[in-house]
């Protein structure tokens, strides 16, 4: 079991960061945007690490008080639950 979670808390935590990067170059050509309920939701399922990693990396969503706030907390509670369930 260890190793499965470690593996999906891995995973999400890189689709986390990926999706940063990813929505900052959509933003940068003024293309369609990745939802921020879709931030939100990899972020709520064990990606918030992912997501504060890949908006400090590429400056984004860095401004958006609910990031800034949201992600740090969701981050220590997505650790908190990783290590007390492994």
């Amino acid at each position: 079991m260890n190793e499965l979670l470690l593996t999906y808390f891995i995973v999400i935590n890189i689709v986390g960061v990926g999706m940063m990067y990813r929505d900052k170059q959509k933003a940068k050509r003024h293309e369609w945007r990745i939802a921020e309920s879709t931030l939100w939701t990899v972020a709520a399922i064990g990606g918030a690490l992912g997501g504060l990693i890949g908006m400090y990396c590429y400056r984004h969503k860095t401004k958006h008080t609910s990031f800034t706030v949201g992600f740090p907390i969701l981050a220590a509670l997505d650790l908190l639950f990783f290590f007390v369930i492994s």
